[in-house]
Formats: C-alpha cells, sequence, structure tokens
C-alpha cells in the first residue's frame, strides 16, 4: 500500500471540524456497506445531512466515492507503514507487512470491495495501491535476501509472481476462486512466502 496522490475534499474554513468529521462517517458507511446501491438522497439521509452538504465534499457521488477510497487507502498505508517501522528483521518486517494488510482490509465488507472493482475510478486507486504495495513486498525481500536470511532467489520473478496474485486479490479473482476474502488471501499469501523464502534450518546431530 501506499499513500495516493490524490487527496481528500479540502476540508478548510468555517465549519471545517464538521465536514470532516461528515467525511469521516461517510468513508465508514461505504467502506461497511459498499456504494453502488447508494444514491445521494440515501447518502444524505444515512449520514443526516443535506444533500447540499454533501455537495460541499465534492460535486457528485462518484467525487464523493473516489475521494473515499483515496482517503481509505491513504488512512490505511500510514498504519501499516506504522507497523512496519516498528518490525525488526527481514522475516519480521515482510510478515508484519502483509499482516498488517490483512489487519486494514478485514473490516471492509465484500460490497465495498466489489463495488470498488465495478468502478473504474476506485479500481484505478485500489490496483495502483496495490502494485505500489508489491514493490514495497519486493523491497523486503531483497532486504532479506542480502542480509542472508532469505534463500538466495530470483527476486524480480518472486517479486512479479507476488504482484500478479495481489492484482489477482484487488480484481475480485482470487475471491471467485477460492471464497477468500481480500484480507485471508493476504494471510494465505504472507504464510506462503514466509515459508518458501527461509533457510531451512540445520538439524543438530
Amino acid at each position: 500500500m501506499i499513500e495516493t496522490s490524490a487527496a481528500a475534499p479540502r476540508l478548510t474554513g468555517r465549519g471545517a471540524a464538521r465536514r470532516s468529521e461528515l467525511f469521516e462517517e461517510l468513508v465508514a458507511l461505504l467502506v461497511g456497506e459498499g456504494f453502488a446501491q447508494l444514491t445521494l438522497d440515501d447518502l444524505a439521509a444515512r449520514l443526516r445531512c443535506s444533500k447540499r452538504t454533501l455537495y460541499g465534499l465534492a460535486g457528485s457521488k462518484e467525487q464523493l466515492v473516489r475521494a473515499a477510497v483515496v482517503h481509505f487507502f491513504r488512512r490505511a498505508t500510514a498504519r501499516v507503514e506504522a507497523v512496519l517501522a516498528a518490525a525488526t528483521g527481514p522475516a519480521e518486517r515482510l510478515a508484519a507487512y502483509l499482516r498488517a494488510v490483512s489487519a486494514e482490509l478485514a473490516p471492509v465488507s465484500p460490497q465495498f470491495f466489489d463495488d470498488v472493482a465495478a468502478f473504474e475510478p476506485a479500481a484505478e486507486v485500489y490496483e495502483r495501491n496495490t502494485r505500489a504495495a508489491a514493490g514495497r513486498v519486493q523491497q523486503l525481500i531483497e532486504e532479506g535476501v542480502t542480509a542472508g536470511v532469505f534463500r538466495e532467489v530470483h527476486v524480480a520473478f518472486a517479486a512479479d509472481v507476488i504482484a500478479s496474485v495481489m492484482v489477482r486479490i484487488q480484481r475480485r479473482q482470487v475471491a471467485a476462486a477460492t471464497g477468500l476474502a481480500d484480507a485471508a488471501a493476504y494471510e494465505q499469501l504472507a504464510e506462503l512466502l514466509l515459508h518458501g523464502l527461509q533457510k531451512a534450518r540445520v538439524r543438530e546431530a
């Protein structure tokens, strides 16, 4: 995961605190329930505000949704990177990173991911974050190989395989093929990587 270049609505000026709070409520609603079936009227009713107030955040439902998706991944990225910064050792850092990603995705509703996959502007945000995450994993594998903790593998090939799996998760193809939620898929990926990369321990006689 990585912070995206697009930003949430600019919540400045008079009433900025209330607009910021409202935007957080909007993000929580969309992440928890999805957004394809919700109209602006529905959103205004659920958030107990006027449509005019929502237009103060963005000019359309589509812009609101994209801003919410950007905000979700930006915040998730910050937390994942904080977990990674606290981990030491290549194996621990790789495990911490992937499990932190899994933890960030775990509370998200399947409907939200389905709706993101079906809405191109949001899908593009998720895909860009996914590819950035794959790049981060490649860096972590390189750290482990350089430190002699991981087996000598072809890092570029390993990274390409991992990126392919991550993109399949993002596109909901893994969920369709296996029934695994995105968070569970990342947990399984973490297990496979760690067991496949770590050197076998030499048994004492």
